[in-house]
């Protein structure tokens, strides 16, 4: 039986049917009146990135609670956009009746993946503010199954399925360095993409973080990590169907790795226990590189640019060409909250 197109509770609602056991033009999404501009910048031209955090969200390798996650989100979205409700936050960013899609990464498997309890969350907010229509995807289905979310197709309601289900478009798209093939949910089936990459350290790119995410896109990811992924993480992001649909980026942050990369290595990971948000992309992965480059140093290990996988394609990204965003720190407007 299909999902019911309307929230009952988030426990029974959500639980049952997700499976228990990039630029974004200011008032695109509402014709609202945010006072954020291009990027989410804020006033004096900054790219906000806002980080929020509770240090009682989860304790050791215990998983998020539902609440303590939809509390930290609702904290992160009012603060970016400057609102004193959740659901008047959300407003800001899509408009009822159209689908979103909400991309994840769930290559790494339950341990560092994104959490099923932020995606829950961030359906009831969605559902609140009359949004019916939204899939929950990722390259694989078994990549989502690993999580334990589970596959649901059909035409409208919750629906969540790899691209391996949805398939890739017959040809090409192209832009500098990269030709992919490019996901039918990304172009034909979201009207707008809510990225949710992971705060991880990355063996041969350096981290993966919003712009990598959207390797996830496309059919043949495999091709563009050479050169630590420069420049085909931002000639990715480049790709029209890319750089129009993503909306905001909202990086799970509850658990995190600053080394082994991308695959779950429990010794080098920690409770971070945050969220990170932002419509700059290249603003956001830099907030997670120097994250990342902060946990490496109390722990006695060498900065990325020594091991030679500093990510330098954030600076391709910035660059006149691409114009993706900025990774100049004094050009981001950081809040923590």
């Amino acid at each position: 039986m299909l999902l019911k197109s309307a929230i009952t509770t988030r426990r029974v609602f959500l639980r049952s049917n997700l499976g228990m056991g990039a630029v974004f033009m200011a008032g695109r999404a509402s014709g609202s009146d945010s006072i954020l501009g291009p990027q989410g910048t804020a006033p004096g031209g900054k790219s906000r990135v806002v980080v929020a955090r509770d240090e009682k969200l989860r304790v050791g390798n215990s998983s998020p609670s539902q609440d303590g996650i939809l509390k930290i989100l609702d904290r992160a979205l009012q603060t970016f956009f400057d609102r004193d409700q959740p659901i008047e936050a959300w407003k800001q960013l899509v408009r009822p009746g159209e689908v979103v899609g909400l991309k994840v990464n769930c290559l790494a498997g339950r341990g560092i993946s994104t959490n099923r309890q932020l995606v829950e969350g961030i359906c009831e907010r969605l559902q609140q503010v009359g949004v019916r229509s939204i899939v929950i995807w990722d390259r694989l289905n078994a990549d989502l199954e690993s999580v334990g979310f589970k596959i649901i197709e059909g035409n409208a309601g919750i629906r969540c399925f790899g691209n391996d289900f949805a398939g890739y478009e017959q040809e090409l798209a192209v832009y500098g360095s990269v030709g992919s093939l490019l996901s039918t949910t990304l172009t034909r089936i979201c009207d707008a993409v809510i990225n949710l990459p992971v705060l991880k350290d990355h063996g041969i790119t350096g981290i993966t973080g919003a712009l990598k995410n959207m390797f996830g896109a496309i059919h043949n990811p495999n091709k563009y990590h050479l050169n630590v992924g420069d420049p085909y993480v931002a000639d990715v992001n480049m790709l029209p169907a890319v750089r129009q649909k993503i909306r905001l980026s909202i990086c799970d942050a509850t658990t995190a790795q600053y080394e082994g990369g991308p695959s779950f290595m429990p010794q080098w990971t920690w409770p971070y226990n945050g969220l990170i948000v932002a419509r700059d992309p290249v603003a956001m992965d830099y907030t997670c590189w120097q994250i990342i480059e902060r946990k490496r140093a109390e722990k006695g290990l060498e900065p990325l640019s020594r091991v030679k996988r500093a990510p330098v394609y954030l600076s391709t990204a910035a660059d006149s060409r691409h114009q993706l965003g900025t990774c100049d720190p004094n050009k981001i407007q950081l809040v923590e909250t």
